[in-house]
């Protein structure tokens, strides 16, 4: 197996892992009591917010060294306009993110419709828009910014002159703060793999209204781009590479 079918492999586990395992959180208990009611365990907004926050933090330190471990096109897309992977790569990426969303999406589906699962979203853990909370405008404008703070903390945190050993944490609390602002309103996307797999097979409303948290995600990753260019630290060239590039001025000097 060549180093981009692993990196593909992963970014496919680890988008099915977010979506079975942050999602279904939801599914199988976010309205129902905390602790447990007389139809099963519950979790709460709380409680998702921190599925989220911790299955992405585990998959940080399990996949980030062989994919970066973006799980997002969102993302996928911040790294391709931050000239941090190559075009082709990133497209490889998107594939294997919306598969391993979809995958999850099925899996979902059959737990609640096959096993006796109660979903207590009632959707499928699909997102919304003009659902008593927010309108349309609204949900837009929360999806951008809630993507385009996630995706600018990833840009920042994942720098050569970052703590690398602590990225994983402050990405993980971050998208658990972006839930917890967005789950009351639209059920929070920032990730259009995360809405696109359950969406699928929730059908209805939330196929009709996916496209919001496709197009949202990726705008807002657009944004955190322009800001991380403004914000970032411009790191230093190590001293044995621009001694390298001296020796080479040089050469060609002396030619």
């Amino acid at each position: 197996m060549n180093h981009l079918t692993r990196k593909l492999v992963a970014e496919a586990v680890g988008t099915f892992l977010l979506v079975f395992l942050a999602v279904g959180a939801a599914i199988f208990g976010i309205s129902a009591k905390v602790g447990a009611d007389t139809n099963g365990p519950g979790n709460g907004v709380v409680g998702v917010a921190l599925a989220f926050g911790l299955v992405l933090l585990g998959i940080a330190y399990a996949f980030g060294p062989v994919s970066g471990a973006h799980v997002n096109p969102a993302v996928t897309l911040g790294m391709l306009l931050g000239r941090r992977m190559p075009a082709l790569e990133a497209v490889g990426y998107w594939i294997a993110q919306f598969i391993g969303a979809i995958a999850a999406g099925a899996v979902l589906k059959l737990f609640v419709s096959s096993f006796g699962v109660t979903d207590y979203t009632g959707g499928l853990g699909t997102n919304s828009y003009d659902n008593g909370n927010i309108d349309m405008g609204g949900a837009f404008l929360l999806e951008v910014l809630l993507t385009g703070a996630f995706v600018l903390v990833i840009l920042l945190v994942t720098e050569r002159v970052a703590a690398p050993g602590f990225a994983g944490i402050a990405i993980g609390l971050t998208l658990t703060l972006v839930h917890l602002v967005g789950i009351p309103l639209d059920g929070t996307s920032v990730n259009p793999a995360r809405s696109l797999g359950p969406a699928l097979f929730a059908g209805g409303t939330a196929m009709s209204q996916v496209w919001l948290f496709i197009l949202a995600p990726l705008v807002g990753s657009v944004v955190a781009v322009a800001i991380w260019l403004l914000t970032r630290t411009q790191a230093e060239e190590p001293e044995e590479l621009v001694a390298g590039s001296e020796r080479e001025a040089k050469a060609k000097s002396k030619k």
